[in-house]
């Protein structure tokens, strides 16, 4: 089963705010490349240490790294919750779709 183009919602833009020597950052950014690879959304990564990093922290919130904007709104920070993040992008109308290699063949 294919998306519907017509129908199909695009990606939702994710932030994730990173530092160097971070745990939580790699499991988030393997967490939001699983998400990625599914089509549900596009990543941009910033250095919560650049400029453009710490004023997006501060303006949006996020104590320590990693941060996650969901469509530049504010989602988590620290350990990221694959769990909720999917619940969110399924309320936003996402949902990876099955894989027609995977599909029941009986």
């Amino acid at each position: 089963m294919t998306r519907d183009p017509v129908n199909a919602r695009r990606p939702v833009s994710v932030t994730l705010l990173t530092q160097t020597d971070c745990a939580m950052c790699v499991q988030a950014k393997e967490v939001l490349a699983r998400t990625s690879a599914e089509g549900l959304t596009t990543v941009d990564e910033v250095d919560l240490h650049s400029e453009n990093g710490r004023d997006l922290a501060l303006r949006k919130g996020v104590v320590f790294a990693p941060g996650v904007l969901i469509a530049d709104q504010p989602f988590s920070f620290g350990r990221l919750s694959e769990k909720k993040l999917r619940r969110r992008l399924q309320r936003l109308g996402l949902q990876a779709q099955p894989s027609p290699f995977t599909a029941d063949q009986s």
